[in-house]
């Protein structure tokens, strides 16, 4: 049975996975040994095919109530597939230079060399970062005191042009020798395209400040996704996991079933990845996004592959979406992704009340999105089928799309 069949046919069965290599076998008895400190993949050493069943078993428990679910749609090669990767750094008691992540539920830094999720040109990059620190005299960020230069480093490597950003979290705006520590650091890895200062100067758990310099490059990266180019700065909102990511918006759009004449509203639009895959089969599409980061980059990445069937607005979803049924205006399509935590009631009123004949729910929570179809499937919508993909191998958590109908 072909890949696009077995996604089309609606079971509680197996799982869609292909065929994997004896390199991953390998590495499926490898336990990474700070994983119970790090809290980060719940399924640590548990062959891929077992997380697979676990997480096909979790949604479509979820889903129950309200439709059948198709099989789960898993990797090939499940590993270093995290385009972005944080690190936070910190000093020991005898002065060693450690970088890592924070231990679950605490603020004590585990150290982490390499990481089986993570790209493994970024965690090679945040090793040599940690080594450039001591030559350069550079003192790590100290949470207590509120002393010190460097609080996290951030990298975002496009995962087709293979562009890197290096972003420099600091508690101070000022870092001596900033131009001779980028050359020490390109000299290491060319590979990189751009350096980030962010300067994050307030005692909080956020990783990044409101100020930015580019210090070397653009400034951003560009990645191609579904054929589209996508500019993403430091505080843009991608997909981490670009291969899913494809197979994921293939399904959404042929959920949707565009045909060059409908209107599209893309919800939580980001960037705009959702909404300009849509525009090249809608007859318009609106995206509509609270972060103004988001927006500006969403604008220019309309511009940069030449669509000029889609417009961005900087406003509340839910309530962009009440004026335009005030105004009398219509939608067929609504694409909603919404954070971890779910939709609002509001957003789902005002959806509602909009009317549109199609709403494709994407949801990274699979919890979350089961309680707000309740509302929805009470209100005139009818959920058609769920859709999982693992979108993060080796965590708790799968992607998962429902498709809801009106019902007149």
């Amino acid at each position: 049975m072909s890949e696009k069949n077995k996604e089309k046919k609606l079971s509680g069965g197996n799982h869609t996975v292909q065929k994997r290599g004896n390199d991953n076998k390998k590495k499926e008895g490898t336990a990474c040994k700070v994983a119970k400190k790090c809290g980060g993949c719940q399924y640590q050493g548990v062959p891929y095919e077992k997380q697979l069943s676990e997480k096909q078993k979790a949604v479509r428990q979820l889903m129950q109530p309200f439709c059948k679910t198709a099989e789960i749609t898993g990797m090939q090669d499940p590993y270093h597939y995290r385009n972005k990767v944080h690190a936070v750094f910190a000093r020991k008691k005898d002065g060693t230079i450690i970088s890592g992540v924070y231990e679950e539920g605490t603020h004590r830094v585990v150290p982490v060399e390499a990481c089986q999720i993570e790209d493994e040109k970024a965690d090679a990059i945040i090793n040599d970062i940690r080594g450039l620190l001591k030559s350069f005299k550079i003192k790590t960020y100290n949470e207590d005191t509120g002393y010190g230069l460097l609080r996290h480093v951030l990298i975002r490597r496009g995962f087709t042009t293979g562009e890197i950003m290096v972003v420099l979290v600091l508690g101070s705006p000022v870092m001596p020798s900033k131009n001779n520590f980028v050359k020490a650091l390109r000299k290491l890895h060319p590979e990189i395209t751009t350096v980030v200062l962010n300067v994050n100067d307030k005692r909080t758990s956020m990783v990044l400040g409101d100020r930015e310099t580019t210090i070397y490059g653009k400034g951003y990266i560009e990645d191609v996704l579904c054929g589209l180019t996508f500019r993403i700065s430091s505080k843009s909102f991608y997909q981490i996991n670009p291969v899913q990511t494809e197979k994921l918006y293939g399904k959404a759009m042929e959920l949707a079933g565009l045909t060059g004449k409908e209107r599209v509203i893309d919800a939580y639009c980001g960037i705009g990845t959702i909404g300009m895959v849509a525009a090249k089969s809608a007859k318009e599409v609106i995206g509509v996004e609270l972060n103004p980061d988001a927006v500006r980059d969403a604008i220019k990445n309309a511009k940069r592959n030449q669509m000029k069937n889609i417009r961005f607005y900087q406003d509340d979803a839910g309530r962009f979406m009440e004026k335009m049924a005030a105004k009398g205006e219509k939608a067929d399509v609504v694409f909603m992704d919404p954070p971890r935590s779910g939709s609002t009631e509001q957003f789902m009123k005002s959806a509602v009340t909009l009317a549109p004949q199609k709403i494709v729910y994407i949801s990274c929570d699979p919890q979350t999105q089961a309680r707000d179809l309740k509302y929805l499937t009470k209100h005139s919508y009818k959920a058609m089928g769920a859709y999982p993909y693992d979108m993060f191998p080796f965590t708790k958590h799968a992607e998962n799309i429902v498709l809801l109908v009106k019902q007149n």
